[in-house]
């Protein structure tokens, strides 16, 4: 009697928290949390590491970058040519430097010399815009709208002096920061050619290298995941630069054949900022209206003109040509996602906040996939797909006999 009720409480227990997935998950949800909470206490613990990473991590990501662009080149003439690697690698390099030095001696300056007129001359832009638009809006019946954007356009202007003045204190009162920078910066353009070599010549190497960490059980499979890591970060870091790229060289013809002012930078401009997915180009074009505003009326209608030109042949042509859809994620996800990094990392979680949730998601997907296999939780399920495949099975043996 008493080992009856004995396995029937097993079997209650089991049935309520072992095998429970609702259990299961709030008890992964307490894990995960303990363990933040652990690393929150005992952060003065990791401060040397968190220094360490800042100063590696820098040359480390542009030596990245640059790898994921070189190395499809460097394989195909080594595959297809028989080309050593290095020779390959110099040859690229010498190219990266002489392209550098023509940029800095020949694009630099014209850049440099717009973007000091445009800092230059942006407040009396932005005075002359504000004037137009309040003159636009003399009629007695937008007296109400003409109030409302009097008071928005006055907080925006006080909000971007009151940005500018405070970084510019801030940048004068921290001189030692300012050099920090200027050393961080040099540091990272000394090193990174250096990272980006090795990576070239060995980074073939380094994923057998990882694997055999892994027990030989896993070993399959861990190499399988490194491989998923590595796409999915090549795909998305080669396609969002070859759009930018593009978008620039877009937005530098059209504001050039239209002779709108500061063509130059306001291309450069829109390149960078369409590293942003979704909200990049939009912000782009801020400055591009405000200043088109101030030439003439043709003007705005003009860089509105190149603008959607712009975008349809980005959206039609040239992104699912380079980016397709390999990262795999909703346009909502990709929204909610850059304003959460946002808020929490600022301008570098807009940046590196989809590939990292690229890599989290594919190293989720294996370890939930994995655990769906070993654990007992989903045997139902697995019980259940393993009845379908047997009677799928069972009727293709039926229709074969039939035949």
């Amino acid at each position: 009697m008493n080992y009856e009720r004995k396995d029937k409480q097993t079997t209650v227990f089991q049935k309520w928290f072992l095998n429970n997935r609702f259990s299961v998950v709030l008890v992964n949800l307490l894990l995960f949390f303990l363990v933040i909470w652990l690393f929150n206490k005992v952060s003065f613990v990791l401060n040397p590491a968190k220094l360490f990473m800042s100063a590696v991590l820098p040359p480390l990501i542009l030596a990245v970058i640059q790898y994921y662009i070189m190395n499809p080149l460097v394989d195909l003439l080594e595959r297809k040519f028989k080309v050593p690697r290095v020779i390959t690698i110099v040859g690229l390099l010498v190219i990266v430097a002489v392209l550098l030095i023509w940029a800095i001696n020949t694009l630099l300056p014209i850049v440099q010399s717009q973007i000091n007129s445009l800092i230059k001359n942006w407040p009396h832009i932005w005075e002359d815009a504000v004037s137009a638009v309040q003159n636009a809006l003399q009629d007695p019946q937008l007296h109400s709208v003409k109030n409302s954007l009097n008071s928005a356009l006055s907080q925006a202007q006080n909000l971007l002096f009151k940005s500018g003045k405070t970084a510019f204190n801030t940048a004068i009162t921290n001189i030692s920061s300012a050099i920090s920078v200027v050393t961080m910066i040099f540091m990272t353009l000394f090193t990174a050619p250096f990272i980006l070599f090795f990576m070239l010549k060995d980074g073939h190497q380094l994923r057998p290298y990882l694997t055999g960490f892994a027990p030989k059980r896993w070993q399959a499979s861990f190499s399988q995941l490194l491989y998923d890591i590595n796409t999915a970060l090549a795909s998305y870091i080669r396609g969002q630069i070859t759009v930018a790229l593009w978008v620039g060289i877009m937005f530098g013809i059209g504001y050039t054949v239209i002779g709108e002012p500061y063509a130059v930078a306001l291309a450069v401009l829109s390149g960078v900022l369409n590293l942003i997915p979704y909200f990049g180009t939009f912000i782009s074009i801020i400055p591009a209206l405000v200043i088109a505003m101030m030439v003439s009326f043709p003007m705005l209608i003009k860089v509105l003109i190149v603008f959607a030109i712009e975008q349809t042949i980005e959206s039609r042509i040239i992104s699912p040509l380079v980016m397709g859809n390999k990262m795999e994620m909703h346009p909502v996800t990709t929204i909610l996602l850059l304003i959460g990094a946002s808020s929490v990392w600022g301008l570098w979680g807009v940046i590196f906040g989809i590939p990292i949730y690229a890599v989290l998601k594919i190293i989720t997907m294996r370890v939930y996939n994995y655990y769906r296999k070993v654990s007992q939780v989903f045997a139902e399920d697995q019980t259940d797909k393993d009845q379908v495949k047997t009677a799928d099975q069972v009727k293709d043996t039926k229709d074969i006999v039939k035949d």
